[in-house]
């Protein structure tokens, strides 16, 4: 098909499958340009959403309550996300005031900066009390304040999707349902159907995997009750 020229040809581009390739790319790349992420210049708006979190330990007579603001980032489209942009502690215990309110500050500096946040949580998590760290409900080993406080902060991040949850699959729970069943078994003969299974037994040790009081004796292995690890493989 002839098509008519009626106008001055001013230049011209030769076609190929790389620059068709590329054109095609190129709204997509906008696109992404144009995606909001979270940095320190971001200016704060009239209303957060939040989450508030309870914290009681044995060594003080008063909780602790944790709150984490969070910005919602390009909202409506889809790349909305959720991330955190401020903490706050509050507590009637006067007694750790002033490194919990630069801890908050420094923790909301890391998350108004930008980037991957993450892994505030271990870091805080790895903090040993000199003094002795206490167990939770559970039998869940908490080695000090600061790390129940990054166990806060990283159920918050597993709730708005930053990171997974790294829960068993069925077969790994079906693996320690078995062996929590030979056990009960084997030290209590009479066991019934309507067994607590959700605590473990008194005379469990701590796990050193899942920090949890589990570990117990069986076939000459130190096994786990909550995660599966076993000292056999």
């Amino acid at each position: 098909m002839a098509v008519k020229i009626d106008s001055k040809i001013i230049g011209y581009k030769v076609l190929t499958e790389e620059t068709q390739e590329q054109e095609q790319q190129a709204p997509n790349d906008r696109q992404i340009s144009d995606v909001e992420s979270m940095h320190e210049n971001l200016e704060r708006p009239e209303m957060l959403f939040g989450s508030t979190y309870k914290i009681k330990t044995p060594q003080s007579e008063h909780a602790l309550y944790i709150t984490i603001n969070d910005m919602i980032l390009n909202m409506g489209t889809e790349h909305e996300e959720r991330r955190p942009y401020e903490v706050f502690i509050n507590s009637k215990n006067m007694e750790h005031f002033q490194w919990v309110l630069a801890l908050t500050r420094v923790i909301s500096a890391v998350f108004r900066k930008g980037g991957d946040a993450c892994f505030l949580v271990e870091e805080l998590k790895a903090v040993f009390d000199p003094k002795g760290g206490y167990f939770k409900r559970g039998g869940i080993f908490m080695p000090s304040l600061v790390a129940e406080i990054g166990c806060a902060i990283e159920s918050h991040m597993k709730f708005i999707g930053m990171l997974k949850d790294n829960e068993l699959d069925d077969h790994q729970k079906k693996l320690i349902a078995a062996k929590r069943k030979e056990f009960d078994a084997q030290n209590t003969p009479q066991i019934s159907d309507d067994i607590d299974t959700s605590s473990f037994p008194e005379k469990a040790q701590l796990c050193t995997k899942c920090q949890t009081k589990a570990l117990v004796l069986m076939d000459g292995c130190m096994t786990c009750l909550n995660c599966g690890d076993s000292k056999c493989g």
